[in-house]
Formats: C-alpha cells, sequence, structure tokens
C-alpha cells in the first residue's frame, strides 16, 4: 500500500495527515513532510496516525528523529491516534513515554493544558 500525507495549518500548528502504511519503503516520505514542515519554521508538529494502517521499527524512527529535530527549535512534535494496533507497539517500545498521544487533533492543537490520551 501507498502513503499519502496531506497538510494541514491548525492554529499555530502544523498536522501531517497520515494514511496507508508507513515502512521501510515509505518512511522517507514521512521523513521528507516532517524535515520540511519544521525548515518552514513549524514549531509545533502534530502526525495524524488515524489512517495508518500499519508502522514499522523505521516508521518509528523516523517520528523519534522529527522529535528531536523539532526540539532543536524549542518546537514539539505530538502524534493523534486511537487505533489499538499502533497504540500498541507505541506501548511496546515506550514512546507513549516520549512522545504525546491524543486522541483528536483538537485535543493535540488546543494550547495550555492538553491531556495526552492513555
Amino acid at each position: 500500500m501507498d502513503l499519502s500525507i496531506e497538510t494541514e495549518n491548525v492554529g499555530d500548528a502544523v498536522v501531517l495527515h497520515v494514511a496507508g502504511e508507513v515502512d521501510v519503503f515509505t518512511a522517507p516520505q514521512l521523513r521528507e513532510a516532517l524535515v520540511g514542515a519544521i525548515e518552514e519554521g513549524s514549531r509545533d508538529v502534530v502526525v495524524d496516525l488515524q489512517g495508518v494502517d500499519f508502522l514499522d521499527s523505521t516508521g518509528l524512527g523516523v517520528l523519534v528523529a522529527g522529535l528531536k529535530r523539532v526540539r532543536q527549535y524549542g518546537g514539539d512534535l505530538s502524534l493523534v491516534c486511537t487505533r489499538e494496533h499502533i497504540l500498541k507497539i507505541l506501548d511496546i517500545t515506550g514512546l507513549v513515554k516520549v512522545l504525546k498521544v491524543y486522541d483528536s487533533i483538537e485535543a493535540a492543537t488546543s494550547g495550555e493544558g492538553k491531556e495526552p490520551a492513555g
């Protein structure tokens, strides 16, 4: 399956709507989108994983690298995900302790007092 990524500005945040499979073949597309958003000045990056059917270790690495890159500029990266199989991967790998995971784009972009899901 292919990967599609659509970018949307929501307030001060940029939201990357990701759909399809994020694997060794498609992860470079996600990396490009993250790097592009950060280089264009986005400091609040939200990756919407609601349309992701599969996420492998390469995709997880891209998310962690994106987090490190945006934090170099004083920003942050959050995820939106309610899909159990993706949440399980994030939990097993311990990334739920590193990445903020929300259950909606509204929660991820609401600013002060945001509370992660899970």
